[in-house]
Order: structure tokens, then C-alpha cells, then sequence
């Protein structure tokens, strides 16, 4: 029975197995990690390829950021009528 309304069945929620936290961690530690290059090549290196580097490593993150957030507000709402 559910609680709220008898005659409606309640949803049965999807099978999610749950990943291991291990590996939830290797991209973030990576772009973690090219931010510290990309700005500690900013920093140390002021001409040449230390620039085009700098500029590139810190883009990446950046890029990859404004993608993540692009894919989770175009995903379509959940059934709780939100964006999940």
C-alpha cells in the first residue's frame, strides 16, 4: 500500500549498482592535476612553449567543466519533476 494514495502503486525505483569509489576518483585527479601544470607553467614560464602550455592545460579542465554541465541540463527531468 502506499502512504500517500492507496489505489496508486508505488514506482519501483531502477536497479543502480553502485560503483566502486576508486573509480569515481581517476578524472577528477587528472584534471586536478593539469590545472596544477597549467598554472604552475604559467607561473614559471613567461615565453615560448610554456605559454602555449599553460593555456592549454588550463583550457582543458575548463572545456570539460562547461560540457559536464551542458549534458546535465539538457538530460530530460526525472519523474520527481526535476533535473537530476
Amino acid at each position: 500500500m502506499n502512504a500517500v494514495s492507496p489505489n496508486m502503486p508505488v514506482p519501483s525505483s531502477p536497479d543502480v549498482t553502485p560503483r566502486p569509489s576508486v573509480a569515481v576518483w581517476p578524472w577528477p585527479i587528472a584534471l586536478g592535476l593539469l590545472t596544477i601544470f597549467g598554472l604552475l607553467s604559467a607561473l614559471l614560464g613567461q615565453h615560448g612553449i610554456w605559454l602555449a602550455l599553460s593555456w592549454a592545460a588550463l583550457s582543458i579542465p575548463l572545456i570539460v567543466t562547461v560540457a559536464c554541465l551542458i549534458r546535465a541540463w539538457c538530460r530530460t527531468p526525472s519523474v520527481k519533476g526535476g533535473q537530476s
